[in-house]
């Protein structure tokens, strides 16, 4: 879920940027761009967690936290992990 959070406030960050550069609205990237930093963290922890609890290797859990630098990457994650551990796709 945190994921899939950090997912939508990365995107929503991307799409504030113009909004500020273009239109001068600094404060849309301000507040985004804090939650995005908060889920970012949520994430990386939530990941070592994971990495712990369910003994992930070190490249699956590098792979994954790559995926959290690109755009739409945690989405393409979620449904590789849920492929891998045949749960529905939704």
């Amino acid at each position: 879920m945190i994921a899939l959070m950090e997912g939508v406030s990365f995107i929503l960050l991307l799409m504030a940027m113009p909004l500020k550069y273009l239109y001068g609205h600094p404060e849309y990237v301000k507040v985004i761009g804090w939650i995005h930093g908060l889920l970012f963290i949520l994430y990386v922890l939530a990941l070592v967690n994971v990495k712990m609890s369910n003994g992930w290797s070190i490249l699956k859990s590098v792979i994954a936290f790559l995926a959290s630098l690109l755009p739409f990457g945690t989405f393409i994650l979620d449904i590789s992990l849920r492929k891998e551990e045949n749960l529905p796709v939704s």
